[in-house]
């Protein structure tokens, strides 16, 4: 891996072999950790389509000094991937593949000239361009393969968070197609740290890890889809009321769900209770998980606030 400071050409390539497995271990290793409910719920919110940014806020906060605060991300990957263009792209991938797995013709398009070409003077439209420009996807010896092309990506804060989001795309379009995960790339045209962030890459150490268990290629769309809508659904009500009128234990995921989805909404309900004051909420929340790496990030999470 190399990584370059701003400005600097360059063009780094991840690869893994198992894209999906693995995709909440690359914020194991990253000390400080990061919220993974911060990165579960963007995932969400990119399924749902949507653009508003009170959903994404409330777990990160921090997004407001990169994106803007507005009422709305003019860059948000879910609007521009399922209604941005006036086609929902991932239906449509997923039909396409389906019904053609040998098609070379699959490429996702989220950068709209449109919108982010800078201006004839070079100033940028908006305060929230994205990274993320393509994804480019490929059934080969019956598995997805998932391309993902970044114009610009920063080393410390982006990365993480984007293969979370697209190896977790990937895996859940792969149970829509009905096959499993090949390989995942990734391509950064410009990857690189800014100086502010030296200091703390240079002291990181070896951290413990370990399985991600979670697997999301066994659901088809129509369940994936009304799952979705379900989890959205609850962190809404969990955003728009008091604390007080928040009946937690009606908000968990049912004994039914798959594990992946219900682990998944777990976390993210166990941050909302936590900022929401409720630390009790939170803990029976999470004592429901059963993936060891999402618990394993969450206490890691919890350590790095307490120490804060």
């Amino acid at each position: 891996t190399r990584a370059y400071r701003p400005g600097t050409p360059g063009a780094t390539t991840f690869l893994s072999p198992l894209a999906g497995t693995f995709n909440y271990g690359w914020d194991s290793f990253r000390s400080p950790v990061l919220n993974p409910a911060a990165f579960l719920s963007e995932v969400i919110w990119i399924l749902s389509g949507r653009n508003d940014s009170e959903f994404v806020n409330f777990w990160n906060p921090l997004l407001r000094e990169f994106a803007g605060d507005g009422e709305t991300y003019s860059g948000a990957y879910g609007y521009r991937l399922r209604r941005g263009f006036g086609v929902d792209q991932l239906e449509r991938a997923a039909e396409a593949l389906s019904h053609k797995p040998e098609s070379r013709q699959i490429c996702l398009s989220i950068w709209d000239p449109r919108q982010d070409m800078p201006v004839v003077k070079g100033t940028p439209r908006s305060p929230d361009i994205p990274c993320n420009v393509t994804s480019m996807l490929k059934i080969r010896d019956g598995k997805l393969e998932w391309t993902q092309i970044m114009r610009s990506n920063d080393l410390w804060l982006g990365l993480p968070l984007n293969i979370v989001q697209f190896t977790m795309l990937q895996e859940i379009m792969a149970g829509w197609i009905g096959i499993d995960v090949g390989s995942y790339h990734h391509l950064s045209d410009s990857l690189h740290l800014y100086p502010r962030d030296e200091d703390a890459l240079r002291k990181l150490a070896p951290a413990e890890t370990c399985l991600n268990t979670d697997d999301f290629t066994g659901i088809d769309r129509a369940h994936c889809e009304a799952l979705v809508a379900d989890i959205a659904e609850r962190l809404d009500t969990v955003i728009g009321s008091e604390p007080e009128d928040i009946h937690w234990s009606k908000l968990a995921p049912p004994d039914d769900w798959p594990s992946a989805y219900a682990n998944l909404l777990r976390v993210v309900l166990a941050d909302a209770a936590r900022r929401k004051g409720n630390a009790s909420a939170a803990t029976e929340s999470m004592s429901q998980c059963t993936n060891a790496a999402l618990v394993l990030l969450w206490d890691r999470w919890l350590k790095r606030l307490a120490a804060s």
